[in-house]
């Protein structure tokens, strides 16, 4: 069947003015600013970093917001029913934490000792900077991806068997018995761009490079801010990181070749790459271009379109405590954007032949499953304790939530 999926191929002529091409230094600044201003936006106040011995009230905070950042799962001290345990355990100044992890009790160190250490305090100070390490350290898993999937593949060759899968989509969409879900082929689509819409295809372009990391970045800073409680915006964060991680083990086991980089009989063109206007976090060795399913690009989107959907108040008939129903006016412009922003991300992925619809589906589901089983992440807490412990650290209280607060006591 694969014949039948290819087509006198003619590459049009380039008409359109090519994408503004950005330095390489542009998109890491972009990103550092955006972190450096969410590190700012979202700083305790009233809290002093060369200030010893510091003792922060904490009584303006949520009372979700005082606790360890994730703590959802039961963190308490050991104290046992005994009377010589109790007495024992109330001459400690620093007792152990006690986690239940399923059905288990585990006790760790309680790293509270180090809250007067410097980069403590540095912590305490910028909280956000606690999401930022997180980010990072999932960032380097997918770094890790194309190496682990091309040691797997490497007596096949990888970049055969990620044609093949990239094909059996294709074959998949239009020979299965659900291709009526899919009347317009991907390749027409980006034929209609390529003939007398090119401009608008050179703004898809450039969107496809920047609204992926910068974008998603600029939606955790903001929503780490509006959240009406941490334990909201870690549901989300959460929520997010494992679409990644999902998303990430169909990368290392089932490569899968991006239209684009198929062969021209196919149809298909790299106007992204046509056009000059690649992202710099998607170049270099590590980078993983057969990466196609699930499309991480629509998974985002999604997860941020449910965030503005709930953030919008709309869906919901009762607020979380301490949050205020947003105006009509702002409640319509949250649910327009939240069916937008997938939208928009979707023609881009299909028009730039960069993603199959059924990547976009495939992303849809990872989400759901991600959402579903979000609190899978508290299995590493004791982990995080054991880091922190050996780092010295005591984990920063979480901001998030303050500023309402602020505003309904003014």
């Amino acid at each position: 069947m694969a014949a039948n999926m290819t087509i006198a191929y003619e590459e049009p002529e380039w008409n359109s003015a090519p994408a503004w091409k950005l330095p390489g230094w542009a998109e890491p600044i972009m990103v550092a600013s955006i972190l450096v201003g969410a590190m700012i936006i979202n700083r305790r106040r009233g809290y002093r970093i060369f200030q010893r011995n510091t003792q922060y009230n904490l009584s303006n905070d949520d009372t979700d917001s005082t606790r360890s950042s994730d703590d959802l799962l039961a963190r308490d001290y050991m104290i046992d029913s005994d009377a010589d345990s109790t007495e024992y355990m109330s001459t400690m100044k620093n007792p152990p934490k006690k986690r239940r992890l399923c059905g288990i009790i585990l006790y760790t160190p309680n790293t509270s000792r180090f809250a007067d250490h410097f980069h403590s305090r540095i912590m305490q100070r910028f909280p956000f900077l606690m999401e930022m390490f997180y980010w990072i350290i999932t960032y380097a898993f997918y770094r890790c991806t194309s190496v682990l999937s091309n040691a797997l593949f490497s007596e096949t060759g990888i970049w055969d068997v990620a044609q093949d899968h990239g094909l059996a989509v294709l074959e998949f969409e239009q020979f299965s018995w659900l291709s009526f879900l899919w009347p317009v082929h991907e390749r027409d689509v980006q034929q209609w761009f390529m003939h007398g819409h090119q401009t608008f295809l050179t703004v898809l372009n450039r969107s496809y490079a920047l609204i992926h990391i910068p974008g998603t970045v600029g939606f955790i800073a903001w929503y780490y801010y509006a959240a009406p409680s941490f334990n909201t915006f870690a549901t989300v964060r959460r929520t997010m990181t494992l679409t990644n991680l999902f998303a990430f083990i169909i990368f290392i086991f089932y490569p899968c070749m991006p239209p684009r980089l198929l062969p021209q009989e196919y149809g298909f063109l790299d106007s992204v790459g046509h056009n000059n206007a690649q992202s710099v976090w998607m170049s270099g060795k590590y980078v993983n271009a057969l990466a196609a399913m699930p499309s991480m690009h629509f998974g985002y989107s999604f997860c941020i379109a449910c965030t503005l959907l709930y953030h919008s108040g709309i869906v919901r008939k009762t607020l979380e405590p301490g949050e205020q129903r947003k105006s009509k006016p702002w409640a319509i412009f949250y649910l327009l954007l939240a069916v937008a922003y997938p939208a928009w991300i979707l023609i881009t992925i299909i028009a730039t032949a960069n993603h199959y619809y059924l990547d976009a589906c495939m992303a849809f589901f990872v989400a759901i499953a991600a959402f579903l089983c979000n609190q899978i992440f508290f299995v590493m807490m004791p982990l995080e304790d054991l880091l922190l412990w050996c780092l010295r650290l005591e984990k920063p209280i979480p901001t998030t939530g303050n500023a309402a607060r602020r505003r309904n006591m003014a």
